[in-house]
């Protein structure tokens, strides 16, 4: 039995607490003047941005902590180090994002029937300012590495902001030259439909994380057939691909080698096709060879399946047929 492993415990290399730091102080700077104005303006618009970019700092101080914890070794339990760490952040993004939108959009369906009256050129020029400000928020943030679901997190709440500002300089626009008032309230639920999609994109994406689903990238079945077509190779299972942290994918499987063959040849052999071919760098395999022996293997009951309890499917060389146990 051999195991082969390409263990890559690094941190993504661009996630750059520098630019997600400046990113932060920018927004903090801006986000005590638009609430001063939304007050005065009476704008839901303005204030339901406002709450938008406090959960945009929020987001990025997340995101800044869970780099900072992602960084440290793996040691004692935690054998994985602290990685997933990011995927809570981002998971906490999406469930933040679908949270606000269900407030501003109870706010602003009561605000049709109940519209105040909105100071049209403060909205104007407060959300003229704030699309300049997301803008270089958002260039900020996407110098990071995005691969990073925790960046993307951060990432996606300054861009619905900077599209909330859009949708609000519009709805600034239409009342100074209409004084239809519930354009506001437009551009508002305009941003609730943004957010609802980031949100429930984030918590998509990190759900399948936590449970241990194959990236989406990534075709097991053919992963599968893959390996149990490189030479000496009769049959693959127990094949399991999952995640550790977003952009890290791991591999464990049990391969059955030809009686005769070098087991670490055909081990190395897989694990370079796995990294090359799939981009798969953290790679656990066992390796037996097929035939009576691996029935002598003491640590089951003799009644069970000899390499394990499996239940995922058997992948087997091309043109051999599946191997008796």
């Amino acid at each position: 039995m051999g195991a082969g492993h390409g263990h890559d415990h690094g941190v993504s290399a661009d996630s750059d607490r520098r630019w997600l730091a400046g990113a932060l102080a920018l927004i903090v700077t801006f986000l005590i003047g638009e609430v001063i104005v939304g007050v005065i303006a009476d704008s839901l618009a303005l204030l339901s941005d406002a709450a938008h970019m406090t959960t945009d700092a929020a987001s990025i101080a997340l995101a800044l902590w869970a780099i900072r914890l992602a960084a440290r070794p793996a040691t004692g339990r935690m054998t994985f180090g602290w990685k997933r760490v990011e995927i809570l952040s981002a998971q906490a993004n999406g469930l933040t994002l679908l949270l606000l939108a269900l407030w501003l959009g109870y706010e602003a369906i009561r605000r049709l029937f109940e519209p105040p009256e909105v100071h049209g050129v403060l909205v104007l020029i407060t959300a003229l300012v704030g699309v300049a400000v997301n803008l270089l928020a958002t260039w900020m943030i996407s110098r990071a590495d995005r691969t990073s679901l925790n960046v993307e997190g951060a990432y996606q709440h300054i861009l619905n902001d900077l599209f909330a500002f859009i949708a609000t300089a519009a709805a600034g626009l239409v009342i100074i030259l209409t004084g239809w008032v519930q354009a506001d309230v437009v551009a508002t639920l305009i941003v609730v439909a943004l957010m609802i999609r980031a949100g429930l994109g984030l918590i998509r994406a990190s759900s399948r994380i936590f449970l241990e689903a194959a990236p989406e990238h990534l075709d097991p079945a053919q992963i599968g057939r893959d390996m149990a077509a490189r030479e000496h190779v009769t049959e693959v299972h127990d094949l399991h691909i999952w995640e550790i942290t977003s952009g890290s994918p791991a591999l464990s499987a049990h391969v059955l080698v030809e009686p005769g063959n070098d087991c670490h040849a055909v081990r190395e052999d897989i694990a370079h096709m796995l990294a090359h071919d799939h981009h798969i760098e953290h790679v656990t395999l066992q390796v037996d060879h097929a035939g009576p022996q691996v029935l002598d293997i003491g640590i089951r009951d003799s009644n069970t399946h000899p390499c394990g309890d499996s239940h995922s499917p058997k992948h087997v060389s091309p043109g051999k047929a599946p191997h008796a146990h």
